[in-house]
């Protein structure tokens, strides 16, 4: 059994663990646990990839718009390529669904970020529309492609290189304080911290029961999707990421193929999801009804946890009732494209600081984050 000392242990080597463990190292000397041999293996490596500004609660959205200067704009030697590509999301509407779509546009009109258009905006953006089942849209310009192993690999690699040290095939059997700090048995090894960050995503409740802590009521849900071939006679598509009003599905182009999920959220045990046959063919049904395409086959299908807090928001601050163990849980569907504000958010909190400058000025408040909300 190797014996290590470090000021932080992160539990979890996803991108909320990975965009902490940047922040901190070079601060503090920190350790990322990862239970699976490569990180990113659940939900992280398992995204749809995009980026919108608009998308989730204020928070989620604030924090959105906080990471955008940084997707842009990476540190040198951050990512090879570019973090983002350009895309727009189109919401698109039935007859029926109109109310649904005026509720949104009065919503999220005043930020600037989207703009109503009728129906043949949505058939020329994406011409495999089925025009007698498009009565409006909605469309969001400065949505974008995220190339997320970029991100994530960018963000681990910093981390290393500021003198942070990751553990696969690590999974936490232990987990206790005493001498004020924690000891964590966590694979072959046996750690020692003051300060526990707790980032392992839908095992986040099964974490804190391990310390000793009350839950929070984290609820995984499962999120199926599939890759679906071009249309017969046609190469390679590109369209943007187009979503129902209801969110009864959303479909993108990924590759030259087609990505469709259900957009469902089926309530799980943490595990290593797969995709349920009779959601991916509601899917299908869903999709071929609303195009103009036959689906004759799925090339892949994979599912996906998206793990909720109770108020669908962020929990990011130390346990009100439990020395040096700091949650960094219920990112849902927003991890990726929050993480490099939650990062430094993070970080700065689990440093004893305020919320940064220009995150605090987008409205966000250490309560909204805090788990103590739940206590």
């Amino acid at each position: 059994m190797t014996s290590l000392a470090f000021d932080i242990a992160i539990i979890g080597a996803g991108m909320a663990g990975a965009s902490a463990a940047y922040e901190l190292a070079g601060e503090k000397s920190v350790v990322l646990l990862e239970m699976e041999e490569h990180p990113g293996y659940h939900t992280t490596g398992r995204s749809a990839a995009f980026y919108s500004e608009i998308y989730g609660g204020p928070v989620i959205r604030a924090l959105s718009t906080a990471s955008r200067g940084f997707f842009e704009a990476p540190p040198r030697g951050f990512a090879e390529v570019e973090l983002l590509a350009p895309s727009g999301s189109l919401f698109i509407a039935r007859e029926d669904q109109l109310a649904s779509l005026d509720a949104m546009y009065e919503e999220l009109s005043p930020s600037g970020k989207i703009e109503r258009r009728e129906a043949a905006f949505a058939l020329e953006k994406v011409d495999i529309l089925n025009p007698d089942r498009i009565a409006a849209c909605l469309w969001e310009p400065g949505a974008r492609e995220i190339e997320v192993h970029e991100l994530h690999q960018g963000f681990l690699r910093g981390a290393k290189e500021k003198g942070a040290r990751l553990l696969c095939n690590a999974p936490v059997r232990a987990l206790s304080r005493s001498a004020g700090a924690w000891r964590i048995a966590a694979g072959d090894a046996e750690i020692t911290a003051p300060v526990v960050i707790n980032a392992a995503g839908a095992w986040g409740d099964k974490v804190a029961e391990m310390a000793g802590c009350a839950s929070i009521g984290l609820a995984p849900m499962r999120r199926s999707a599939c890759i679906l071939p071009p249309p017969e006679g046609r190469g390679a598509v590109k369209f943007p990421l187009v979503i129902d009003v209801d969110e009864e599905f959303y479909f993108k182009s990924d590759a030259g193929n087609i990505l469709l999920s259900l957009a469902e959220e089926t309530p799980s045990e943490p595990c290593d999801a797969f995709a349920e046959d009779m959601d991916i063919a509601i899917a299908v049904d869903r999709f071929e009804t609303a195009t103009r395409m036959q689906v004759r086959r799925v090339l892949r299908t994979w599912a996906g946890l998206r793990t909720f807090s109770k108020d669908r928001s962020f929990v990011m601050g130390f346990d009100p009732e439990a020395e040096g163990f700091f949650w960094l849980v219920g990112q849902g569907g927003y991890g990726i494209q929050t993480a490099p504000a939650a990062g430094r958010c993070a970080a700065a909190l689990a440093l004893g600081k305020s919320l940064p400058a220009d995150v605090a000025a987008l409205g966000v408040k250490e309560a909204a984050l805090s788990p103590a909300r739940f206590r």
